[in-house]
């Protein structure tokens, strides 16, 4: 799969997960620096894979995700980057975001090896998202062949229907 970073070719790190595989288990941690395991996760999950949440792309996804999370019964909308947990939290509180739970790779990098999101070269985490049904099977995968895109919103509430 060939990835690109405002047109550079870039080197994803990690496991590819295609649709129909068992969602990999990782361990995040979240705004209040404590360690959390996605095996406490019950029920329809996205994982949302940004670079930086203070970036204007990101910005866009994260707050689009989260006005669409209020409409989605029984589905919880996880973002996962390389941000500190203090960043995440502030940008979160700036922006009125209540409907997606922001979860941190930076220490570990567990997410980005578990998922194939992690790039090499800039030590960030890849545009993705994955839809992760109730028996923790993944039923939609979508790496955005460019970094710097949005995913097909589009797509990914289909994949919630």
């Amino acid at each position: 799969m060939q990835v690109t970073f405002k047109g550079n070719p870039v080197t994803l790190e990690g496991t590819v997960i295609k649709a129909g595989n068992p969602a990999p288990t990782f361990t995040a941690i979240d705004n209040h620096l404590k360690s959390i395991s996605s095996d406490l996760f019950t029920g329809k999950k996205v994982y949302v894979s940004v670079p930086s949440i203070d970036t204007d792309v990101c910005d866009t996804e994260v707050r689009r995700f989260n006005q669409e999370a209020a409409n989605l019964e029984g589905v919880k909308v996880y973002t996962i980057s390389m941000d500190l947990p203090f960043a995440q939290a502030r940008w979160c509180g700036a922006a009125g975001i209540e409907n997606v739970q922001t979860l941190s790779d930076y220490k570990d990098h567990d997410f980005g090896a578990k998922f194939g999101t992690y790039i090499k070269e800039l030590g960030l985490l890849a545009r993705a998202v994955f839809v992760v049904d109730e028996n923790n099977t993944v039923t939609y995968v979508e790496y955005c062949k460019e970094v710097s895109q949005e995913p097909d919103y589009e797509a990914v509430l289909n994949a919630l229907k």
